[in-house]
């Protein structure tokens, strides 16, 4: 038994053919619903880039206990428990964040890796001389990261020299030499189509529009403040990369019809969460209310041993369902602390999952779904307090704990998952993600009646049961004790 996973960062769903788009350009994507089942109600759990990847490693929500960060030394790893049931397991990516200090335990839990330098503003090219930034460049103050992109794209000014086709490049010379091999786990793993929206002419000349403004493919994380215009120029942007996402993608259909390896492979391709393109009047993610077009995502798979394709399943799932799923697969028993559920009955025969599930950041809103409603439980004290981080690995993405904020943890018993450890409680940064957790409010949406999330809803028998499903799930999960406080649920906790 062999396993791929393909997957993408900041891929939009309502951007791809199988979830209804009629303007964007992937007949790949389309090409692959029609050989896998394609799920409908699945879900971020934790958010955004490395709390999503702890969830796909340990089966279990990240956000409730700590920010981002790296694999705990008490966390089960997906990819290092097949490793140690005799499983090969390989990481191609072009995913920086991997290689900080808050992500640095994660690529080490696979068999072997490669990486491809260049993404983003990954500190790849070192210059000490300006940037030559052309005078049309939206300026974007100075930001480290932008200025490094910068320095790096002029070295990548052919297709040929992007992350992207290295790690897909690596990823089919990884199945081609270990084709006849067994099993064997691959992830091929890519930033696109993340922001910047850094593509070559000819996936923009898919998307033919008169614009004469500044040069614009790096949205800002804030309201919209751009006109009609660039915000469509923006968007055709990313759907260029999206296009150039789904050429590498089609790649490896490629490969699996020539080396037959339908018949025996697992195919799952996913990604972390959604995109923010001017919806509701926001760029991006993380300092808005996790509307579907973040929380939604889109996920395919091709289990060999129902062989199931071209069907659509309603069933609620996350990314902590995927280890959960691969364990299965190869026959592995999961850990207790593993939360996901395997998918392969769902694949199978629509099997139910579960009523509700959670998703959020840290430090945000709280946000719970049965498919139906979505309620975002927003935290009811203005500063956002009180917050904690449970950690024995005390960095953020970039840097270590602050020798301030290192000065004020104290030692706390385990949590049911911590495996007996005693870990550090150190006071959160309550405002670091999401700026407006107290000012939206709680949110109710009623998604059959309005699926573009326009109008909250004003229904308090709803909201009380949606507030149980929260309470039920955050118990499920060991929440922190202020995390109910934070979010002014005490009283309905103790009435449970």
């Amino acid at each position: 038994m062999r396993a791929i996973m393909v997957m993408f960062d900041s891929l939009n769903r309502h951007m791809l053919p199988p979830y209804g788009s009629d303007w964007t350009h992937a007949p790949n994507f389309a090409r692959l619903a029609e050989r896998t089942v394609t799920f409908d109600s699945c879900y971020i759990g934790s958010m955004p880039c490395m709390p999503a990847r702890r969830d796909l490693h340990t089966g279990r929500y990240s956000f409730l206990h700590r920010s981002w960060g790296p694999i705990e030394p008490f966390d089960d790893s997906m990819p290092e428990i097949l490793r140690r049931n005799g499983v090969y397991t390989h990481l191609s990516t072009d995913h920086y964040h991997y290689f900080e200090d808050g992500g640095a335990t994660y690529h080490n839990r696979y068999s072997t890796w490669d990486f491809h330098r260049g993404q983003e503003g990954d500190p790849w090219i070192g210059q000490v001389a300006p940037p030559d930034i052309p005078d049309s460049v939206a300026p974007r103050g100075e930001h480290p990261r932008w200025r490094q992109d910068w320095v790096n794209r002029p070295f990548m000014r052919r297709e040929e020299e992007q992350p992207q086709p290295h790690t897909f490049g690596a990823g089919i010379d990884f199945i081609r030499r270990n084709a006849g091999q067994d099993n064997w786990f691959l992830q091929i793993e890519t930033f696109d189509p993340h922001e910047p929206f850094f593509s070559q002419q000819h996936y923009k000349d898919l998307y033919p529009h008169e614009y004469n403004g500044r040069h614009f493919d790096w949205p800002p994380y804030r309201r919209v403040e751009e006109t009609p215009g660039e915000v469509q120029h923006m968007r055709y942007e990313y759907a260029a990369l999206l296009s150039m996402c789904d050429h590498y993608l089609g790649q490896v259909l490629n490969l699996m019809d020539d080396l037959r390896l339908w018949d025996d492979t697992m195919l799952i391709v996913c990604t972390d969460h959604g995109f923010l393109l001017g919806e509701h009047d926001w760029w991006a993610k993380n300092n808005m209310p996790m509307w579907n077009e973040v929380a939604n995502t889109p996920l395919f798979i091709w289990d060999p041993r129902s062989r199931k394709a071209g069907e659509r399943r309603s069933q609620l799932v996350q990314m902590i369902d995927l280890p959960a799923t691969l364990l299965d697969f190869f026959g592995v028993a999961r850990p207790p602390a593993m939360m996901g559920i395997p998918l392969g009955d769902v694949l199978a025969g629509d099997a139910p999952t579960r009523p509700a599930i959670l998703f959020g950041y840290h430090g945000g809103a709280v946000n719970v779904t049965d498919g139906r409603y979505v309620y975002m439980r927003a935290a009811v004290t203005e500063d956002n307090t009180p917050l904690y981080e449970y950690t024995l690995m005390p960095t953020h993405m970039a840097a270590p704990f602050s020798v301030d904020e290192m000065q004020h943890w104290e030692q706390v018993k385990p949590f049911s998952f911590t495996k007996g450890c005693p870990v550090m409680k150190i006071p959160g940064r309550p405002q670091h993600i999401s700026r407006t957790v107290h000012e939206q409010g709680h949110l109710l949406y009623d998604l059959q009646r309005d699926p573009e999330q326009e109008t909250p809803l004003a229904d308090a028998e709803v909201e009380a049961h949606m507030v149980e499903h929260l309470l039920r799930l955050m118990q499920d999960n060991d929440a922190p004790s202020e995390q109910y406080e934070r979010l002014g649920l005490v009283r309905e906790l103790a009435t449970r």
